[in-house]
């Protein structure tokens, strides 16, 4: 059910009234919290999981590893770190500053709007809220209409663990995400793709509001003609075969050597029938698409594309399912190559050295995640050097994201600004500097008033002087 449009600013008012009133400061208040999201996560699980087979046809266990497991232990582990997160800061300065107590204070940023997408609707929605919570924030948490079942059990389970003045729960489409657009934030975040980033940051400039972009976009997978070609086909499948290929980071298209695709492609062969001896249409661990939109246009894509398909997988659009699809000789301009694919699908782009794969990269707008299959630690690093995207992972895919002390972030296209543990928290709160001047400085501070002897102009002037040490590249 829809939020009523009208309580909209209310909701806003009353977050904003709590944050004012302090309640959220203390942190042993804030571990709390942290704590209730565990138990959430943890009490309701099954409620859970069942809402995500219901909007996703997500397998129970992908639910628990990937989703509510990684919500129940980030939240208890920034509970434990927290009090060290917070810690007011005195920086080393130069001895003569050192009176004047320079410090950094930890500072909440206030009020925060977090709109979350529907292909990880529990972690995505819950990893930016763990950051607010830790940094002490209220928050109103948009969930997608896309995953409506998942959306409404958040609207009742949330208010069970959580005081509805702190954090609260917007449901809606359009027109409730348009009214939140409209009021002023603190900080917003938000997940999904470039297209309705661009509409929120437009709102949010109007306010001069910061914010987190997690985007996505075409993922890259540069395989080494040297690596063993068999362990990265295993490696790559398994990531695309997570959500159905229904998130930011999975591999969206693989440049290869030519003369290494044909086995490349027997390779993923090989790992399908060991992953779905039977075939994933049935699989219970295997998810369905989101939505019938969603199907269309991946099995338009596939309809227009000039590759040959090597691995053709079943569809069934009444139930949304669609097998995972692999694509040989996919070449510059193709169909396939137009857009994120965020599906079961898999092109296979032939090039003939490293250094076309990485100039093919480097054309298109920057990847969230660039993938690399390869032994060699020169080429390794010059992949590193030659490219840019949010991460670069050597030799798997998707499970960098279990690395909880890395910071997960996109650069350009795939989006700005950095979430997980820590970095969350850093995300919503301020660095708020001060120092505090005491009395006994007075004598020292006195060549800075007005007028100014020659003397007090030379100590004034002094950082012009700074000898500068000679150099040569």
């Amino acid at each position: 059910m829809a939020t009523p449009i009208s309580t909209i600013p209310k909701i806003r008012d009353a977050l904003r009234a709590t944050f004012r009133s302090g309640l959220t400061r203390p942190i042993a208040w804030r571990q709390h919290q942290l704590y209730q999201l565990a138990r959430m996560a943890q009490n309701e699980q099954e409620l859970i999981c069942d809402a995500l087979k219901k909007d996703l046809g997500k397998p129970k266990t992908e639910v628990l590893m990937a989703e509510v497991g990684c919500v129940i232990e980030r939240a208890v582990k920034s509970a434990e770190q927290l009090p060290e997160w917070a810690k007011t800061e005195y920086p080393e300065v130069a001895d003569w500053q050192k009176p004047w107590k320079p410090t950094l204070y930890k500072a909440p940023r206030g009020t925060a709007l977090i709109i979350s997408p529907w292909n990880y609707p529990m972690i995505l929605t819950f990893q930016p809220l763990i950051g607010a919570i830790a940094a002490g924030c209220t928050a109103v948490l948009k969930p997608s209409e896309l995953v409506p079942t998942f959306s409404q059990l958040l609207d009742e389970i949330v208010p069970k663990y959580f005081d509805p003045n702190v954090y609260r729960v917007v449901n809606g489409a359009v027109p409730e995400t348009t009214k939140l657009l409209e009021l002023q934030w603190d900080h917003i975040f938000y997940t999904g793709n470039g297209r309705v980033a661009r509409i929120i940051a437009s709102a949010a400039a109007k306010h001069l509001t910061p914010l987190t972009l997690e985007l996505g976009g075409k993922s890259p997978v540069i395989i080494d003609s040297a690596y063993d070609i068999d362990l990265a086909a295993k490696r790559i499948l398994w990531g695309k075969c997570n959500n159905a290929g229904q998130i930011c980071v999975a591999p969206d298209y693989v440049l290869v050597q030519r003369d290494k695709q044909d086995e490349l492609i027997k390779a993923f062969q090989k790992h399908y029938d060991s992953f779905f001896p039977e075939g994933a249409l049935d699989s219970p661990l295997f998810g369905s698409i989101v939505s019938d939109l969603h199907h269309k246009r991946l099995t338009s894509l596939l309809s227009r594309t000039k590759g040959e398909v090597v691995l053709k997988g079943r569809s069934d659009a009444a139930r949304r399912r669609l097998e995972p699809t692999i694509v040989k000789n996919v070449a510059e301009g193709d169909s396939l190559l137009e857009e994120e694919l965020f599906g079961p699908v898999l092109p296979i782009v032939p090039v003939d050295s490293l250094k076309q794969a990485v100039d093919f990269v480097n054309a298109r707008s920057h990847p969230l995640v660039l993938y690399v299959f390869s032994d060699n630690e020169n080429v390794k690093q010059q992949v590193v050097s030659e490219t840019q995207s949010g991460g670069i992972v050597f030799n798997d895919t998707f499970q960098q994201v279990a690395v909880r002390e890395l910071p997960f972030a996109g650069v350009g296209e795939s989006g700005y600004g950095y979430q997980v543990m820590k970095h969350t928290y850093d995300t919503y709160t301020q660095l708020r500097s001060s120092i505090d001047m005491p009395r006994e400085a007075e004598p020292h501070l006195a060549i800075r008033y007005p007028p100014h002897s020659e003397e007090a102009v030379q100590a004034l002037t002094a950082a012009v002087r700074t000898p500068i040490p000679s150099s040569r590249l």
